[in-house]
């Protein structure tokens, strides 16, 4: 068997940027996907996961199904589609992996999954793909294949490791190696309730508005239009939630610029300071913290993670919004009380510390790894009993 990693992703800044082709920033998570894999000669790759159906996709039917969209299946066939397009003869191989990824909490674990699927088939079948290439597949797999818009900062994160600045516009990208450890900060993410997946519909409706507010200025999107023409006409429109969202893109987009430069600089007080401005504007401007559908859980998270923070550290929406995780930072020392707190409000294990991997998806035969099929010895309790 060979042993293989995919992290996860957390996202750094840039809420709802990127598909206006703003900029964001990103890193990869020392929680991710695990798997044990073995080449066949079958033709075919077997996939099995803790909790999901087991997955099977014939190498000799590349083409997407319509009854697979949205499933883990179509992920792996349309991963298998894009390479064999590439030019790459592709190897079957039966895989079992476990994930240390809620699926719908923003996590990118279907990119995650996705990377590290085509990671272990480009292995197998002896292609070498940079790994920015492989993110760029992995989105094209996720929009063309799954069915759900994708930004590339997702599984360029995945694939690249470390943090990960990103120009969409100007399709920069530049690798920050800088973790928040070093800084003295701890970094972690708390689930207050709610599937994220369920405010698909709320998401759309950020995209649609802000496209809305670019056709405005006769643009397919707001990275095309200028900053002071839309500072012309924003005191005429600032009323319109519309254009509040707009707002927040353009301050977002030069914020994420900001942030990126504090991380390189080592700056920790300023990154905080910016991530607080970030998470205002995403619940004031952007309004992703709280819909009527989705329950109040997030808005509470993040009400209450001021108050315990109390101007000693930076807090902000994760990810898409609505529901799911607060992302907060802090100075090593208040950390535990944080989690305490927060655990006492939304359950034990609630609150997790995360930690920036310096390192993508990767052969892990020199990490630690107690993985066996489901039907062997059974699963890990947590990807920490996967990787050491």
């Amino acid at each position: 068997m060979t042993r293989f990693f995919c992290p996860g992703r957390v996202e750094l800044a840039g809420n709802h940027t990127d598909m206006q082709r703003g900029r964001v920033m990103a890193g990869a998570m020392d929680l991710g996907i695990a798997a044990e894999a073995e080449p066949n000669d079958e033709g075919v790759i077997r996939a099995f996961c803790k909790d999901f159906d087991p997955i099977e996709v014939n190498l000799d039917r590349l083409w997407p199904d319509e009854k697979e969209r949205g499933t883990s299946a179509a992920l792996v066939r349309g991963m298998a589609g894009e390479l064999s397009e590439a030019g790459v003869r592709l190897r079957g191989f039966d895989a079992y992996l476990f994930s240390d990824l809620t699926p719908g909490q923003g996590l990118s674990s279907s990119s995650a999954f996705t990377v590290l699927i085509g990671f272990i088939l480009a292995t197998f079948s002896g292609a070498e793909i940079d790994p920015e290439e492989l993110a760029r597949i992995a989105q094209r797999v996720e929009t063309r294949w799954y069915g759900k818009a994708c930004g590339l900062s997702d599984p360029l994160a995945c694939a690249l490791g470390g943090v990960v600045y990103m120009d969409v516009l100007e399709n920069k990208i530049v690798p920050i190696q800088c973790d928040f450890d070093s800084l003295g900060l701890a970094m972690c993410l708390t689930d207050t309730g709610g599937s994220a997946s369920q405010a698909a519909p709320a998401y759309a409706q950020i995209t649609s508005d802000m496209a809305d507010v670019a056709r405005f200025f006769g643009e397919p999107f707001l990275a095309r239009v200028r900053g002071p023409v839309f500072n012309e006409q924003w005191p005429q429109h600032q009323d319109d939630p519309k254009w509040m969202r707009a707002r927040h893109f353009f301050d977002e987009t030069w914020r994420v610029a900001s942030m990126a430069d504090a991380l390189g600089l080592r700056d920790g007080g300023r990154y905080m300071e910016l991530m607080n401005q970030s998470g205002r504007s995403s619940e004031m401007l952007l309004r992703n913290a709280w819909n009527e559908a989705y329950g109040d859980g997030l808005i509470w998270g993040l009400e209450a993670s001021g108050q315990i923070l109390d101007g000693k550290g930076a807090w902000r929406v994760h990810s898409g919004g609505f529901a799911g995780y607060v992302q907060a930072l802090m100075p090593e020392q208040y950390f535990e009380n944080y989690r305490a707190a927060m655990d006492e409000l939304f359950g034990e294990g609630a609150c997790r510390r995360i930690h920036i991997s310096a390192r993508g998806v990767r052969l892990a035969q020199e990490d630690k790894l107690i993985f066996s099929p489901p039907e062997g010895r059974g699963f890990p309790e947590s990807a920490a009993d996967l990787l050491g």
